[in-house]
């Protein structure tokens, strides 16, 4: 007898993939979805999504969820378990590497994933308050801590971050960012390839500055060549001729600055001239970029990924900074704004001393930034004896052994672990190494809100609200990761933030909702946390805010918000030259010379294709299929001849750090001397990815440096893109464990 189907229900909610939060129109029957299609009637998405929002059921539904928590056998292999056993264990773990070790021998590491979500990220926070450890790593310095470490600097809080007034400017230069792809970062814009169109149809300049003609290039604007890792000295020769041509706006920065004349002095010895040298923008192109910046009435730069990870990205985006504010586009309509979310998080983040911890890592003496330590740092502190020694690691929402600078040796360092736990809905390559394996909630099988950039930093294009229930129920014994951590701090003897009455209050809770709901294992009353927020901030309730399934618009961003009522240094004025970067600016000379002297060697950098994100979805067939089962270096044409290599040859890419062999393809939108390599593959060890595990892509960052050494002193960011490599014909020679196939 066949089973009865359940009706088919549709669902508005939105996407938690990416920064786009793109509003959806999701049907499902018996507990599975059936399609997903984009919310045409959405307030600000417009009826926009990706091929990755439409199809990321593919990825929650597949075979390789994990159901149940798994633990590590002594002959590596792992078996089902309960929470009670698992919980208690990881507990009694815990208190007694705490009570031997002390409590800076207990880390963390966030992920990505983790930030897509209100109360994951707050509930581990939570955790690791209550243990009393500062041992938190993140994977923003794979990516964009720079941005925080300068904000903090020169606006006296992290989270204080600029975004381009896209619907009003009349230039804006893209400096290593494809929002065509990757959307765009800091800030939510939907359909990113609209906005830019309109930016040209009402007549604006736009730029793009990237070692690739990228599929932004070829949307819109005028695209320039830049030698990777060489941004820095683009934006020294942009201020030098920023003052060259008059540009600077004297008034905003004798009323609201500080630090003119050390930028001025900065600036003098960098013009276009020189600097083309290594960056290979022509000297006239640049000058008459920024008489365009000049001339439009709005203008903004903005860098992402491509800056932030060349290795200088915390002095690029200083640079860029201070641009934008002594041109007096900063908080100015048509130039860079700073939002507000429901609460003016920025003033009340510095009150109560959120993410503005100061202290220095064990090894290297790096600062914190956003109250978390380098990843590229985590290897050594786990390896490394002595008082704090790494001992213990909960990850959480992230796949470090994928992102990570070179992973061969932090994979080494995670099995000297005494206690490794994985959060996560897959055992990916990580968890493959873990302890314990915890299977959490997905983003349809939870309610939420938008998470905090836009909800508490206003970081959108075109604000507005939104609730959604969970779609889908969890299956097997799936749990959201603010329950296991308020268990975890419960088996550990540590209460959650440190506090016994906030231990006992979420426990209360906890029960009552578990008993009220007849829920197999202990479950936090999500929706009631999230409405709790919102009511706290002055906000309608969730349930209230739920009835607008296609999202609540709110106040539009105002220009002058900002400046000087939210500057949060001491003289609430923008400090232009902290003593920090100026130091570090004085290395720049050095790293000029060393690019004059490496012209002739290659520089690596990554590509993203539209169907990937990251490491995530390469267990989804449909975005693994076609041609898509790897990853390929890519090479310009002349490139290639010279070399006497041919389409899918095999080629040797060599770093000082490590060695990877790989297919080649040829790409004519590519700088010459610029090879690139696709970041997110390498799935081969993977014990709970049945169809990643399979495909025959490598880890590129294996060739990528950590040590303390290797790190930007200013952020802590990895260097992972705009590095020297040696590139050859593969002899047949090349060690398996090298070439990280």
């Amino acid at each position: 007898m066949q089973p009865v189907k359940d009706e088919i229900k549709t669902h508005h909610t939105f996407c938690r993939i990416c920064e786009s939060l793109c509003g959806l129109e999701i049907n499902t029957q018996n507990n599975q979805v059936v399609a997903i299609k984009p919310n045409e009637d959405h307030v600000a998405t417009d009826g926009f999504s990706c091929v990755k929002g439409l199809y990321q059921h593919e990825m929650y539904q597949s075979p390789d969820r994990l159901k149940y928590p798994l633990k590590r056998q002594k002959d590596g292999s792992y078996s089902r378990v309960s929470w009670k056993q698992a919980i208690q264990e990881i507990g009694n773990k815990v208190k007694k590497l705490h009570k031997e070790e002390g409590a800076d021998a207990i880390g963390m590491y966030v992920g990505t994933a983790a930030g897509f979500s209100v109360l994951h990220p707050v509930f581990a926070q939570g955790f690791m308050t209550g243990l009393g450890s500062k041992s938190m790593y993140s994977s923003s310095t794979q990516d964009c801590s720079n941005k925080f470490a300068v904000s903090k600097l020169i606006y006296g809080f992290p989270f204080t971050l600029p975004f381009p007034d896209l619907d009003h400017t009349n230039c804006l230069i893209i400096v290593g960012a494809n929002p065509i792809i990757s959307k765009w970062s800091f800030l939510q814009v939907p359909n990113p390839s609209k906005k830019l169109k309109d930016l040209e149809r009402r007549g604006g300049k736009l730029y793009i500055v990237d070692p690739r003609k990228t599929e932004t290039a070829k949307v819109a604007g005028n695209h320039l060549f830049i030698r990777p890792s060489t941004d820095v000295f683009f934006y020294l020769s942009f201020l030098h001729e920023l003052f060259n041509q008059n540009g600077v706006d004297d008034k905003f920065v004798q009323d609201h600055t500080l630090g003119i004349e050390a930028i001025k002095e900065l600036a003098k010895n960098w013009s276009p001239e020189k600097t083309e040298e290594v960056t290979h923008i022509e000297a006239k192109a640049l000058k008459q970029m920024v008489s365009d910046y000049i001339q439009a009435d709005g203008a903004a730069l903005y860098c992402s990924t491509g800056v932030n990870m060349g290795g200088n990205g915390s002095l690029a985006f200083w640079l860029q900074e201070v641009i934008n504010a002594i041109s007096g586009n900063l908080d100015r309509k048509g130039g860079t704004l700073v939002g507000k979310g429901v609460m003016d998080f920025i003033k009340f983040g510095v009150k109560n001393g959120i993410l503005m911890r100061k202290d220095k890592s064990r090894i290297g003496g790096m600062t914190s930034v956003n109250d978390a330590f380098p990843g590229g740092i985590m290897a050594d502190e786990i390896l490394t004896p002595g008082k704090g020694q790494l001992k213990a690691l909960f990850v959480t929402g992230g796949n470090p052994l994928i992102t990570m600078p070179n992973s061969e040796k932090l994979k080494t360092a995670l099995q000297k672990l005494e206690l490794l736990v994985t959060l996560d809905i897959y055992q990916n390559e990580t968890s493959s190494e873990a302890h314990y394996v915890l299977p959490c909630t997905d983003p349809l099988q939870r309610p939420d809100l938008p998470f905090i950039f836009p909800l508490m930093l206003g970081l959108q294009q075109k604000p507005y609200m939104q609730a959604t229930k969970a779609v889908l129920e969890p299956v097997g014994e799936q749990r959201d990761e603010s329950s296991i951590y308020l268990d975890l701090a419960r088996a550990s003897g540590m209460p959650l933030f440190g506090s016994k009455m906030a231990q006992a209050f979420f426990t209360g809770i906890q029960n009552y909702h578990t008993r009220k709901n007849k829920k197999d294992h202990p479950s936090l009353p999500q929706e009631a946390l999230l409405n709790g927020l919102l009511r706290l901030t002055g906000q309608s309730s969730f349930k209230k805010m739920l009835k607008s399934k296609n999202g609540i618009l709110v106040e539009e961003h105002k220009p002058g918000s900002f400046i000087p009522k939210r500057v949060m240094t001491t003289d609430k004025k923008v400090w232009l030259a902290p003593e920090v970067l100026l130091e570090k600016s004085n290395q720049l000379d050095k790293h000029f010379e060393n690019e004059k002297s490496n012209a002739h060697r290659f520089k690596l950098i990554t590509k993203r294709a539209v169907t990937s994100h990251n490491s995530w979805t390469h267990n989804i067939e449909r975005m693994t299929s076609k041609g898509r089962t790897t990853n390929y270096a890519y090479l310009h044409p002349r490139d290639m001849q010279d070399m006497h290599i041919k389409e899918l040859d095999l080629i040797d890419v060599r770093s000082e750090t490590g060695c990877i062999r790989i297919a080649v393809k040829s790409l004519d939108t590519l700088m010459p001397k610029t090879i690139a390599v696709p970041h997110g593959w390498g799935h081969q060890h993977a014990k709970g990815l049945q169809h990643a595990n399979k495909t025959a892509g490598v880890n590129v960052n294996i060739l990528a440096a950590d040590g303390p050494e290797k790190l930007d002193e200013i952020s802590g960011m990895a260097h992972l893109t705009g590095i020297i490599v040696d590139v050859e014909a593969a002899d047949g020679a090349l060690q398996a464990t090298w070439s990280g196939i």
